[in-house]
């Protein structure tokens, strides 16, 4: 920083991952509900969480805030705590930005840049019949922890105890290791809700899936799991769902992290899911800016 731009320095034989995100006050955020750290955190593991669904590495990111006159100082630097911490740990230099006064909403936006070696990224568009569908970790805790603060008497939580929705871990390493085996043929992160990510993939690749409930693993919040409707269509997981090709091993856990097949790719464009109950449709109910009202 300091210059008109950054100088980035590419690695012979890899190529650049760009990935820009916002976060918004009243949209992403509540500034009576989330500490200024995790937004901070928040607003980078979007970012990193994309670099993760490609199996790249990040490099660098670019943070472009929109303040309000009136914010104290304290939050600005208790945001940049929080994104910094997460850049140092997942090894991404901050390398510029830009600031700017804002009439009421804090805006920020961040963009990542990381790399993978040419030709290896994987793509959300390579999901073949017959492959299986896979996820890492537990879904539905972020959500579920959202719906908590939605709820009257429990507006702020302890971040603590909370930390998939206050400090979620963007799976870089385990997006590496996917690349590294080569056990994906497409990927993608949950940050818009498992039935609108994975369709995402079917929308991309052409195809239908068929998820299986009971497979699908739930998050635990204040001791109990959390209901199967967060784990379906709730946001903001930022685990990684990807397919694999049926005869591909995939090891049950990866960098430490739980990975549970959750269903296969069909043949056509529908998504379904199948229990002891029959078959039904899944329409896509996560987040999606924009959507009808």
């Amino acid at each position: 920083m300091g210059d008109d731009c950054a100088l980035l320095q590419v690695p012979a034989g890899r190529e650049l991952l760009v990935t820009t995100d916002f976060s918004l006050e009243s949209v992403h955020f509540r500034r009576d509900w989330h500490p200024a750290r995790s937004v901070g955190h928040r607003c980078l593991a979007r970012g990193l969480s994309d670099i993760a669904a490609m199996g790249g590495e990040p490099l660098a990111c670019f943070l472009s805030l929109a303040l309000p006159k009136q914010l104290p100082q304290k939050w600005i630097d208790d945001f940049m705590r929080g994104l910094l911490r997460l850049a140092r740990q997942s090894e991404t230099t901050l390398a510029g930005g830009d600031t700017a006064q804002s009439p009421d909403p804090i805006a920020a936006d961040i963009v990542v840049v990381g790399t993978v070696p040419a030709g290896q990224a994987i793509l959300r568009s390579g999901a073949r019949p017959g492959d299986s569908i896979y996820v890492t970790g537990e879904l539905g805790g972020s959500a579920a922890t959202l719906d908590l603060m939605n709820s009257k008497k429990k507006r702020r939580l302890s971040p603590k105890a909370y930390q998939r929705h206050f400090f979620p871990r963007p799976r870089i390493l385990i997006g590496r290791m996917v690349r590294e085996k080569g056990l994906a043929s497409a990927m993608i992160d949950l940050s818009d809700g498992l039935s609108t990510d994975l369709t995402h993939i079917c929308e991309e690749s052409g195809i239908g899936a068929e998820l299986w409930p009971a497979a699908i693993p739930r998050a635990r919040i204040d001791n109990k799991q959390v209901g199967f409707r967060f784990a379906l269509h709730g946001g903001e997981d930022y685990e990684l769902l990807f397919t694999a090709p049926s005869g591909r091993q995939v090891p049950e856990r990866l960098g430490g992290v739980r990975v549970t097949k959750i269903g296969v790719v069909t043949r056509g464009k529908q998504v379904y899911l199948k229990d002891t109950l029959g078959k039904r449709g899944l329409e896509p109910e996560g987040w999606e800016h924009f959507r009808p009202s």
